[in-house]
């Protein structure tokens, strides 16, 4: 954060409120709102690693298929993750270019 433009909205005479509305958010927002997006996207693809070695969820799923050898739906299964993945990226990617 540039404390040139915080301290700006300070010798307004901004109160505590303003200054914090006016000075630190604009400039903070974007990126917690990109690390936010990010840990999002981290979360899912680590959720479905944790699943295949024993956590459950999605990966504990592709895991089942693939031990009874349906290949079907353990395509299926992929094809969804990398599919949710894409979508997560190209919104996380389109909301930080609306944000700054």
């Amino acid at each position: 954060m540039d404390p040139s433009q915080a301290e700006a909205v300070r010798a307004t005479g901004a109160g505590w409120f303003q200054w914090l509305n006016y000075g630190v958010q604009p400039q903070v927002m974007p990126r917690m709102i990109g690390l936010g997006l990010y840990r999002l996207d981290i979360n899912f693809r680590e959720s479905a690693v944790v699943g295949i070695v024993g956590g459950g969820g999605i990966g504990a799923t592709l895991n089942t298929a693939f031990d009874r050898y349906e290949f079907d739906s353990a395509a299926a299964i992929l094809l969804i993750i990398i599919g949710i993945v894409m979508v997560v990226e190209y919104t996380s990617g389109y909301v930080r270019k609306w944000v700054q």
